[in-house]
């Protein structure tokens, strides 16, 4: 029986797999930061294992990825569906076609739809088992961005001219791995997790073919009603994304890790001078109580490289602002996960080491704050949500302007003193903090949304 090594990436909503045996082991979808896949091989057994092969589901769309790196790293080959145009050497792997991995037997199994060339990878515990009558016995399946939980991965990466198309190849291949694989065999998708990569949020935390036979949509709704379900749910898909296929394409190595040059208060107000964003990495608490002005407030306790990589013009220098090295470490890490290499800079300590100047701060409330302040005097409300969480339920006269949209549109925002809310608290930080360094009056709302109608505030609800 393959052991199965889950490697969380929380902060994109991703999952990379270490598969062994007990002596040599295998890879599927590694994110860049390699050095945690070598350590999950390394205490997968007293003695460790050998990654003797890495597999790649597709062309990530949400991430650069380890794959070649790794297999640069430790002598492994590296599998990529064939049909993907790439500018590396690989080795080119097509349906049906299986490989031997110690005692393990990993098949090849085309299922088009979250890209045209996506492919899944059924995994049995003995490289002799099913030769003889053709019968699966595979006890999992890595299912990178075609089969997720309750879900499938999004098919409009490709472009919208793509996205019918590709829905349509998504629920056949559904359906060609319920009616291949045996209902015991588990559900190991990359994808899922909270990544923007999924066509809805997926649901629990582990599945089988089975399960998903009685719960997934792709399997239990007939094509059209498949289809016209993902297509009409939608949403816009972080502007990073784009940047993803062409690096992956090029086959990246390993980005460094190694600390960024520290900046003092000069250097700081250089950069911020020129154009540079000075990202401060604390919680939105202790950014709205005291920042060094114009620094943007993206917190490394939320989805940073999300929201950093939607908003910042691409190719912009970041110099990170955190507490302690820990946090700019971890802040860097993330980056590279995405495609941004070096941190221009770094500084540590608090905002009163990161400007020779006053200190700016503005006001945190709550929903039922608001509902009392709008009881005595204007304020303009933004909604920094996305389109479809507003078209839901709104409170009545909020503008919605959509974070990943706040750069293109802040001249849309009526004058006047803004409350900004997101569903929680983090994206309305963040925003705020751009609304705080344009010098706009800001108070930004740190509560659940559930919370707002029972405040007092009239909502509007989608029927």
């Amino acid at each position: 029986m393959p052991h199965i090594v889950t490697i969380e990436t929380p902060s994109l909503g991703d999952r990379s797999y270490l598969v062994h045996d007990g002596s040599v082991a295998f890879v599927v979808d590694p994110q860049r930061d390699i050095d945690r896949v070598l350590a999950a091989a390394r205490s997968a057994t007293a003695d460790g294992v050998r990654i003797a092969a890495v597999f790649e589901t597709h062309i990530h769309n949400d991430y650069v990825t380890g794959g070649y790196a790794l297999a640069r790293e430790t002598g492994a080959t590296y599998y990529v569906n064939g049909a993907d145009t790439v500018d590396f050497d690989r080795t080119p792997i097509a349906d049906g076609e299986t490989v031997e991995v110690g005692s393990m037997r990993v098949r090849a199994i085309a299922t088009p739809g979250h890209t045209f060339t996506h492919l899944s990878y059924a995994v049995a515990g003995d490289a002799a088992e099913g030769t003889a009558t053709g019968t699966s016995t595979a006890t999992a399946v890595f299912t990178g961005g075609s089969l997720l939980f309750g879900s499938t991965g999004r098919p409009d990466l490709l472009g919208a001219a793509h996205a019918e198309e590709l829905a349509r190849h998504q629920h056949a291949s559904a359906h060609r791995l319920a009616a291949e694989l045996p209902d015991e065999a588990q559900v190991m998708p990359t994808h899922g997790f909270g990544s923007f990569c999924s066509a809805t949020q997926s649901s629990g935390d582990a599945s089988t073919i089975g399960q998903e036979k009685r719960a997934n949509p792709a399997l239990t709704k007939d094509e059209t009603d498949y289809v016209e379900e993902i297509l009409a749910g939608l949403e816009e898909f972080p502007a990073y994304y784009a940047h993803m296929g062409p690096a992956n394409a090029a086959g990246p190595l390993a980005a460094s890790l190694e600390p960024p040059t520290t900046a003092d208060v000069a250097q700081l107000r250089r950069r911020l001078e020129a154009g540079e964003w000075l990202v401060d990495l604390r919680s939105r608490t202790a950014f709205a109580a005291g920042h060094a002005p114009g620094t943007f407030n993206f917190g490394i306790d939320g989805q940073f490289a999300t929201y950093l990589g939607w908003l910042i013009p691409w190719g912009t220098p970041v110099t990170l602002l955190g507490e302690t090295a820990e946090q700019v470490a971890e802040a860097q890490r993330e980056m590279v996960r995405i495609g941004i290499d070096r941190p221009a800079a770094a500084a540590t300590g608090g905002p009163t080491n990161w400007t020779d100047g006053e200190l700016a701060s503005f006001p945190r409330a709550t929903f039922p704050d608001l509902a009392q302040v709008r009881h005595h005097r204007e304020v303009v409300v933004v909604d920094v949500r996305r389109p479809g969480e507003y078209a839901e339920s709104h409170i009545d006269g909020a503008v919605n302007l959509p974070l990943h949209d706040l750069l293109r549109r802040a001249d849309d925002v009526p004058a006047g003193e803004l409350w900004v809310h997101c569903a929680g608290g983090y994206r309305a930080s963040i925003a705020a903090s751009m609304f705080a360094a344009a010098g706009r009056p800001v108070v930004a709302i740190d509560d659940q949304f559930d919370n707002a109608g029972t405040s007092g505030l009239t909502l509007t609800e989608q029927k």
